[in-house]
């Protein structure tokens, strides 16, 4: 898989897009003028992982804070980029471009109108002025944005097109993309490239198409603006989880995408390790240890499940791994071929132990496989993984 060729655009101290990891990211919960509560909520998604951090800004009063909590999280020794989230008021992007690394703001409703269902009837004239209108608004903003390195996230969101692209377009993914399409014109004819894009909506196919399409239109505008990833309003629990696999996986694996965040109705720093997940099984970033097991059938010769979980226990210090715990000797070899290390049953009690595709110990009792695959490991330490990822030994 080779993913999509994007420029970088710089966030406070870390890079989205070009050569660099797609990036994992989550929003707090809290009320932007709560200090106290959003520097804890920004420090536990940092400390789970989370490489940026945004948060809703309503008003200037918000815009403003910002800047109080950056201060906190970078006193508490907390470098992760915060990132506005700005809708229905220009001023509060202006303000909030003074105080934090990054701003979100919604062609939806940044200059047009609060949506409110209404069939609009435009002359080209008159949509041409609509679209001054946007320009007006926009090129002071990213002004400022360029004079204190503050990038931009144009994020489109399915529910939230405004009455002026619904009534020309419709509701369909055309319409979303050009929603996204007349800011990335503005900010191209500025040149201003400090820009990631991200378009987002609770029904993943309609996510998916819209993305596509939006790859599509930027590559025939020469625009090559990093992209940020996510289903938005997944839900929570396993259904959030499944969602959001689906609608970020399909553009990940296509090679789409430079950051994503799994949108949870749960603690944000619940979404980390998920998106992290995501991105090992697209062979994006490798952050632990993987299993391969197989589902388990009549020819199983232990205990699967109590096994895997041993096998998880005894290996969770590792990062970068890929193990294979396998019930028999039918598909066990050919199904871990690309795995660093495989448990295979061999017999009733008895367990085979690989390194990559060879046997290294055959029909060892089965209550000393666990402990005896461990210190294989751990006289590899300091070799490399099949995926290029240092092998970490437990010492």
């Amino acid at each position: 898989m080779q993913r999509r060729k994007t420029h970088e655009v710089r966030v406070g101290t870390i890079g989205i897009g070009g050569d660099n990891p797609v990036r994992v990211q989550s929003m707090c919960t809290t009320s932007t003028m709560d200090t106290e509560g959003c520097v804890r909520q920004v420090l536990a998604i940092a400390k789970a992982g989370g490489e940026l951090v945004r948060l809703t800004t309503q008003g200037v009063r918000e815009a403003e804070n910002l800047g109080e909590i950056r201060r906190r999280v970078r006193e508490a020794g907390c470098n992760v980029p915060l990132v506005a989230d700005v809708h229905f008021n220009p001023r509060v992007a202006e303000v909030a471009a003074r105080n934090c690394e990054k701003v979100r703001i919604n062609p939806g409703n940044y200059v047009d109108a609060a949506r409110q269902f209404k069939h609009l009837e435009y002359t080209d004239e008159e949509y041409q002025a609509e679209l001054r209108k946007i320009e007006d608004r926009l090129v002071p903003f990213l002004d400022i944005c360029r004079e204190h390195h503050t990038a931009v996230r144009i994020g489109v969101n399915h529910g939230s097109l405004s009455d002026r692209i619904m009534s020309r377009y419709g509701d369909t993914p055309e319409g979303i993309v050009e929603s996204c399409m007349e800011f990335l014109r503005i900010c191209m004819k500025e040149r201003f490239l400090d820009v990631v894009v991200s378009i987002k909506a609770s029904n993943t196919v309609v996510m998916v198409e819209s993305v596509r399409l939006l790859v599509k239109a930027m590559e025939q505008e020469g625009m090559t603006f990093p992209l940020h990833l996510g289903v938005t309003e997944a839900g929570e629990g396993e259904d959030g989880r499944i969602k959001s696999a689906v609608g970020i996986g399909a553009l990940l694996v296509d090679g789409i995408g430079d950051t994503i965040r799994v949108s949870l109705s749960e603690a944000p720093e619940n979404e980390i390790p998920v998106a992290y997940t995501l991105l090992q099984a697209a062979r994006l970033r490798f952050t632990k240890t993987e299993y391969i097991s197989c589902p388990g059938c009549g020819r199983t010769l232990f205990d699967l499940q109590g096994t895997i979980a041993k096998v998880k226990a005894a290996t969770a210090h590792l990062t970068g791994l890929k193990i294979a715990v396998m019930g028999c000797i039918v598909n066990g070899p050919g199904e871990m071929a690309d795995a660093d290390y495989g448990y295979v049953g061999a017999a009733r009690g008895k367990v085979s132990l690989y390194r990559g595709k060879q046997c290294v110990e055959m029909n060892i009792p089965e209550e000393e496989a666990v402990e005896r695959l461990l210190e294989i490991i751990e006289e590899d330490g300091g070799f490399y993984g099949s995926n290029g990822c240092i092998r970490q030994s437990a010492h």
